[in-house]
Parts: structure tokens; C-alpha cells; sequence
């Protein structure tokens, strides 16, 4: 198997085409890495607002038990 290119310049020559190669890399690895970012982050805080979420119904939940067990506790007066 022989190499496509002799050395690394030559490699990053692209036969005279490095300009319109590494352009085309460029604008796709920068949506690319855009992407992975802004999923991260939408994953990140999505995961708050869930955990925020569960907080407050157990807050609720827990308002609820104290509530109806003091109604429960007056009633047998």
C-alpha cells in the first residue's frame, strides 16, 4: 500500500488545493462543534429544569401530607 501523499506538506498542499480543502473542513467542523455545544448545553439545562421540577412536587406533595395530617389530627378532638 503506498501513501497518497510523499511527506506532511505535501499533504497539506492538497495538490495546490489546500485553500478550497481546508475551507470546506473549516465551515463543516465549525457548525459540527457548534452543534455539540449547543446540545450540551440544552441537555444541561433541561436537566435543571427537571430537577426543579421534581423539587417542587415534592415540596407540593409534602405541603399536602402536613396539611391534611393536622386536619386529620383536629378532627379526633
Amino acid at each position: 500500500m503506498t501513501p497518497a501523499f510523499a511527506s506532511w506538506s505535501a499533504f497539506f498542499a492538497m495538490g495546490g488545493y489546500a485553500f478550497y480543502v481546508w475551507l470546506a473542513v473549516i465551515f463543516t467542523l465549525i457548525p459540527l462543534l457548534g452543534l455539540i455545544l449547543h446540545t450540551l448545553l440544552f441537555r444541561r439545562r433541561l436537566l435543571a429544569e427537571i430537577r426543579q421540577r421534581q423539587s417542587r412536587e415534592r415540596r407540593i406533595r409534602a405541603a399536602k401530607s402536613k396539611k391534611a395530617a393536622g386536619e386529620a389530627a383536629g378532627e379526633s378532638r
